[in-house]
């Protein structure tokens, strides 16, 4: 946690403290932000509401810095330990809802005291990827296994691209492994950043595994990946597929999933991933919503105009975690392909 706290120091540093206030005040959303700014006097509002102003690309990994290093000095200024967790909480869970902000508020809170691998879950993706970019492609499989799906995908997606299918190759290959030979990769990693022991399990790995990591990478790398893989081995290329769940397995979700689904998605993912859905999904989807709901629906994509097929991509892989999520949970069934899945 020493390395990730270092890497968001540094990043804070670069921005001024103004600017830090206005990324914060715009993560915790409109009605939140209000009440902050009512307790400024107006010099500090102008200054403030300014650079909300002029804030333009601020990246996920920024936002969450600011948020971090907010965290760390209320923590810091609350020596009586009044609460401040459960007010960090509530915050983040008023501003950014319980989808976004339980991964941020594990990160934060429960990360603080990781050690040896268990820590890499809380560092930020770029910090791991460099961390393990020059080890042998069997340690980066061990470790990408170990850590949570999407985390491991945006990790891959930083490494050398002659390294990604040698390692997710390795990930599907990987049958368990021996508590020793895990106890030693933790020991090496925690040389690089301090830590201790805090495995939970020696069972990492595997075709679903590489399937998972698989699925939330951008398409183009996906297909690029599976191609690579094909050419070494059709067999375990075709396995891995077979595990997958893509887009247009939604349309195999019976409707009472669907509806469950769709009660976890925003409106404006849901009209962005429709953009470049086959008219199939489309009609799966709008039939599971209200008549007026539906027509909403349609009337903000066509006003939106074209949109990039990235970003279309992007919604369609975000409307996929959450359909994940919810089936690791029981809450839905995953037909098709996905519900080897579940």
């Amino acid at each position: 946690m020493a390395a990730a706290g270092n890497n968001g120091g540094n990043a804070n540093n670069q921005i001024s403290g103004t600017e830090r206030a206005a990324i914060l005040l715009m993560s915790l959303g409109e009605a939140e932000a209000a009440e902050v700014l009512k307790h400024m006097n107006a010099k500090d509002v102008q200054k403030v509401g300014a650079a909300m102003a002029s804030l333009t690309n601020v990246s996920r990994e920024r936002a969450e810095n600011v948020m971090e290093n907010f965290v760390m000095e209320l923590d810091a200024q609350t020596s009586l330990g009044v609460g401040a967790d459960d007010y960090v909480k509530r915050v983040l869970v008023g501003a950014l809802g319980n989808d976004k902000a339980n991964g941020l508020i594990d990160r934060i809170l429960l990360g603080r005291n990781s050690k040896g691998l268990e820590a890499l879950k809380w560092m930020e993706t770029r910090a791991v990827a460099d961390l393990v970019r020059n080890e042998h492609p069997q340690i980066v499989a061990i470790v990408l296994a170990y850590l949570d799906p999407d985390q491991a995908s945006e990790i891959l997606t930083l490494l050398p691209e002659r390294m990604r299918s040698d390692v997710l190759m390795r990930i599907a290959r990987l049958d368990g492994i021996q508590p020793q030979a895990l106890r030693e990769l933790d020991e090496i990693m925690e040389k690089q950043f301090s830590g201790g022991n805090n495995l939970k399990s020696s069972s990492v790995g595997g075709i679903k595994v590489a399937a998972n990591i698989l699925n939330l990478m951008e398409t183009s790398q996906e297909q690029s990946i599976i191609g690579r893989i094909a050419e070494n081995d059709q067999e375990l290329s075709q396995k891995i597929q077979d595990l997958m769940f893509v887009f247009d397995d939604l349309g195999e979700v019976d409707d009472r999933s669907i509806q469950t689904l769709l009660r976890d998605v925003s409106s404006d993912t849901l009209a962005l991933a429709l953009k470049g859905a086959d008219p199939r999904i489309r009609e799966k989807i709008l039939k599971n919503m209200s008549k007026r709901a539906a027509e909403m629906l349609v009337e903000d994509m066509e006003s939106r105009g074209p949109a990039k097929l990235s970003e279309v991509e992007g919604a369609q892989k975000e409307m996929l975690v959450v359909a994940r999520r919810l089936a690791e949970a029981g809450t839905i069934v995953l037909g098709g392909k996905g519900e080897e899945m579940v």
